[in-house]
């Protein structure tokens, strides 16, 4: 077995013996949707304000997932994420297949309903389309109705920006999904349904003659998964709690996507919320009961462990994680944390990824720099590391390994003043605007350094580094934390700090080298 079987066999929920164990996705893949093409199943998750976004997974069994893609380069529009926006941008996406293509669509709270769309699911995908202007507009679905021809579209309401919210609206599509051709219905209104609150992120479906939505309600962490139907598009629904928490350990269960399996089995793919391992994506079995409605899991309970869906199996999978950066690429589980700037990297014959150390008012923050390279934190024990040697002579630059959220951590290098480099260790807790010292500065002889966080359970994480003596620990544990809708990222990052009135562009100052990015297995995962 290849170090790259053992890695995916690690991060698998495939437990080899005709099972699987939830999570399937234990990382923050945030409100996913799911698609069915022949024999290849696809998901699509929030991305927020992360490039590239709408991240593009495939799998063979519902269980085993790897990331292909992203369908998204860039933010739109281009200048409102020019800097770190982490909760707005791409919200709730939901995926499609019809007439031959591929269709993502997603709401922005602050600009309104896009979408894009592409003939093969790795690309080209188109530059987003508006579909609808307006502020507050989340968690769009679209449906097409083979039986008449009619397109719809339904979408949720985000309070903050449109001060409604508890709502599904509905509306006519043009069947091009160019644009729609209404104003817009109220479907479901959960206000005069007693006991609902929150009610979002609404999955259209056609199914026995009836229209579907499948949306959670009850917030996040301790909220439903509600199911509505109704024998037309307009109206009235009638609803039901399908799928809830119960006497299990998996809080939410919140907001997912329905497939069925080519021999007719029915599956529900949902989130988890887990602090600051964001959402957590999990699969449930799902049947109808006499009176044609869903039961999701186990009689309405979420299932921890269960039999795989019955498909040809499959090797274990998950997505990557570790990065050599051949060539000074980086692989697809890198994100930026706005819209990139060219020159950000440099590529170059060799392994490893430099980063050019940009000159940035906001150095001392990393949750104000854009140019924070980061991937997801995986729901588990882990210990992350990476070599690192800072090139840059330009004095107060830095390169690091972070833990980043609300509150950030990181430890690295930094050049002195005398010209030295020096080893450290700095931390900002939420309501800091900059970072202080976590432990004193060592010197860093030859400017390098191999950089270590043991992330242990809830997410405490202790920092360490080798600079050629062996490891050191640094600091004090360091609990990550979310941000308000994402989870805590791990980021690369290389920055000079620059005073306010003398900012020059965000030019660079010198290169930080990163190689060998590795995440191996700490311990058990944790239960939920």
């Amino acid at each position: 077995m290849t170090a790259a079987d053992r890695h995916a066999a690690w991060l698998s929920a495939d437990r080899g013996d005709g099972t699987y164990r939830n999570p399937v996705l234990a990382a923050d893949w945030s409100d996913p949707d799911v698609v069915s093409v022949g024999d290849d199943y696809y998901l699509t998750a929030s991305s927020f304000g992360r490039v590239p976004g709408l991240p593009l997974l495939h799998s063979r069994d519902l269980v085993n997932w790897t990331l292909i893609g992203h369908a998204l380069e860039r933010l739109e529009p281009a200048e409102a994420f020019a800097v770190p926006r982490h909760d707005c941008g791409v919200w709730a996406p939901s995926i499609r297949h019809h007439d031959g293509r591929f269709w993502i669509f997603w709401g922005d709270p602050d600009h309104g309903i896009f979408q894009v769309n592409a003939e093969d699911v790795r690309g080209p995908w188109s530059r987003p389309h508006l579909l609808k202007a307006g502020k507050g507009l989340i968690d769009p679905c679209p449906l097409w109705d083979e039986e008449t021809g009619a397109a719809y579209l339904v979408h949720a309401w985000a309070r903050s920006r449109s001060g409604i919210k508890n709502r599904l609206t509905g509306h006519r599509m043009r069947p091009d999904a160019t644009g729609l051709l209404d104003d817009g219905t109220t479907l479901v209104d959960a206000d005069r349904l007693p006991g609902w609150f929150t009610l979002e992120g609404p999955k259209l479906y056609r199914h026995d003659g009836w229209f579907w939505i499948l949306a959670p309600a009850g917030s996040v962490a301790t909220g439903w998964q509600g199911a509505f139907r109704s024998r037309a598009f307009f109206g009235p629904y009638e609803e039901r709690v399908v799928l809830a928490q119960g006497d299990t350990d998996i809080n939410g269960p919140h907001q997912g996507g329905w497939v069925r399996t080519p021999a007719g089995e029915d599956w529900f793919v949902h989130f988890q919320e887990l602090g600051a391992y964001g959402r957590l994506g999990h699969l449930q079995p799902m049947r109808w009961d006499a009176g044609g409605w869903p039961v999701l899991g186990e009689d309405g309970s979420p299932v921890r462990e269960h039999r795989k869906p019955t498909l040809p199996p499959q090797p274990p999978a998950a997505p990557v994680t570790d990065d050599d950066f051949p060539g000074g690429r980086f692989g697809r589980q890198w994100q930026w944390t706005a819209n990139p700037a060219e020159g950000w990297t440099l590529p170059h014959s060799g392994d490893g990824l430099r980063l050019t150390c940009v000159r940035s008012a906001d150095a001392l923050d990393l949750r104000r720099l854009p140019h924070v390279l980061t991937q997801r934190l995986p729901a588990r024990p882990v210990t992350v590391e990476v070599g690192l040697r800072l090139e840059s002579t330009e004095p107060g630059a830095r390169a690091g390994l972070a833990v980043l959220g609300d509150a950030f951590s990181w430890i690295g290098l930094e050049r002195g003043t005398d010209g030295t480099v020096r080893l450290v260790h700095r931390f900002a807790e939420s309501v800091a605007e900059a970072e202080r010292d976590a432990a004193h500065a060592t010197p860093a002889p030859d400017g390098q350094a191999r950089l270590r966080i043991a992330v242990g359970p809830g997410a405490r994480c202790r920092f360490a580094a080798d600079t050629g003596a062996g490891w050191t620990p640094y600091g004090q544990v360091f609990a990550a934390l979310p941000w308000r809708w994402v989870g805590a990222l791990l980021g690369l990052f290389a920055a000079t700090p620059e005073p306010a009135e003398a900012a020059t562009g965000a030019q660079p100052a010198g290169t930080a080298l990163f190689r060998h990015f590795r995440i191996a297995p700490a311990g058990p995962a944790p239960a939920g």
